[in-house]
């Protein structure tokens, strides 16, 4: 600020806006479009996982006498060539080829049907909260129209694959957070006391990792009886999977926990007298949130994948339970999947799933770590 004869007069001074370190990893963690991506991807199959049976236009146990019942394709231009709003489709009859003796589907373009949104359907309890009989979307007839097409009890797959998300999705979820509790607990005490006790718990964790996984996982699934209630079987698979991954993480908390107890703030704790177990608690395990994080959502694709072998090879989740992997069962006929591709749908979900974990997992490990970038 200058005055009348030009003498220049300092202004008050602006105080600096700081920025906080969670909006300096948002920033970082924005730029990876990829991690961008994945999270909306992934809150798209959580809205699944919570809202399946609103979204689903069936029950997943409701059939029908169309079996095997290619996609149903939405039109706007109706045969005489008029143009409509509302989509909507046609329904399909069976015929019998003369020459192939296969049935084939035909559209009926006689009987349009409109899709129609916030339709009244079949009844269903959501979360033990309350009945309704609301569904996204539907038609108004008897007919039942299948998006992605039906499997070979005529049941309609979409239904299916969003009733399966919420299972094949918490096993995972479930899994690692069970894996996560017994990797940094089990790490953080080997790499905190040493000794004797990390070399039993390394000697330990070496023995397991040293079996491959996925027959580890089969021998531990068979165990399971047949009989048992389906809940119970996917308490125990969910367990299984989590007692077999946790040895990564916990070498990896051991390490960082070497690392952590020799800082000046550790030392400074037990100079005070601080337990070990408040040392571990308040001021070790903390440090490495960020890097658990990260390795949650890594882990969580193993699992997937690991349930759905399971449940592909009938070792892991069962009916009437349902999961991707149940649902794949139908594609080991090479028949099918040669005639019926739409029966491989579940694979997709399993996919796109995966990579949108391994993408977020990657903006994470970025953000939350941008020195090793």
């Amino acid at each position: 600020m200058t005055t009348a004869t030009g003498e220049v007069i300092a202004g008050p001074r602006q105080k600096p806006k700081g920025v906080s370190v969670r909006a300096v990893q948002w920033r970082i963690f924005r730029q990876n479009r990829l991690a961008v991506l994945g999270l909306v991807v992934l809150s798209l199959f959580l809205i699944t996982l919570v809202f399946g049976d609103f979204i689903a236009p069936y029950r997943p146990s409701s059939r029908t006498s169309n079996s095997l019942a290619p996609p149903h394709r939405l039109h706007f231009v109706d045969a005489e060539g008029r143009f409509h709003l509302r989509p909507f489709y046609y329904p399909v009859k069976k015929e019998r080829d003369l020459r192939t003796f296969r049935t084939t589907y035909v559209e009926d373009k006689t009987q349009p049907l409109p899709l129609r949104f916030l339709i009244r359907g079949e009844s269903y309890d959501f979360w033990g909260l309350f009945e309704t009989d609301l569904h996204l979307f539907g038609v108004m007839a008897d007919e039942k129209i299948f998006i992605i097409g039906s499997d070979e009890l005529g049941r309609d797959l979409f239904s299916r694959i969003v009733w399966s998300t919420r299972i094949s999705l918490t096993i995972g979820l479930v899994g690692v957070i069970i894996s996560l509790i017994l990797g940094a607990l089990l790490g953080a005490i080997s790499g905190f006391y040493g000794g004797w006790t990390d070399v039993i718990m390394q000697r330990l964790i070496e023995l397991l990792m040293s079996f491959p996984h996925i027959p580890l996982w089969m021998a531990f699934a068979a165990m399971i009886p047949l009989r048992w209630d389906p809940l119970l079987v996917y308490f125990l698979i969910t367990l299984i999977l989590a007692l077999v991954n946790w040895t990564g993480l916990a070498r990896q908390i051991r390490g960082m926990t070497l690392s952590l107890k020799e800082r000046e703030y550790v030392v400074a704790a037990q100079a005070l007298g601080a337990s070990d177990l408040r040392i571990m608690v308040r001021h070790i395990l903390p440090n490495t949130f960020g890097h658990m994080i990260v390795i949650s959502t890594l882990a969580v694709p193993g699992m997937i994948l690991a349930e759905t072998a399971l449940s592909f090879l009938e070792l892991g989740i069962r009916e009437p339970m349902l999961s991707w992997g149940t649902l794949l069962q139908q594609a080991q006929s090479l028949q099918v999947m040669g005639q019926q591709p739409w029966i491989m749908t579940p694979a997709l979900a399993v996919v796109i799933s995966v990579l949108a974990f391994n993408f977020v997992g990657d903006g994470l490990r970025d953000a939350l770590d941008p020195y090793e970038r």
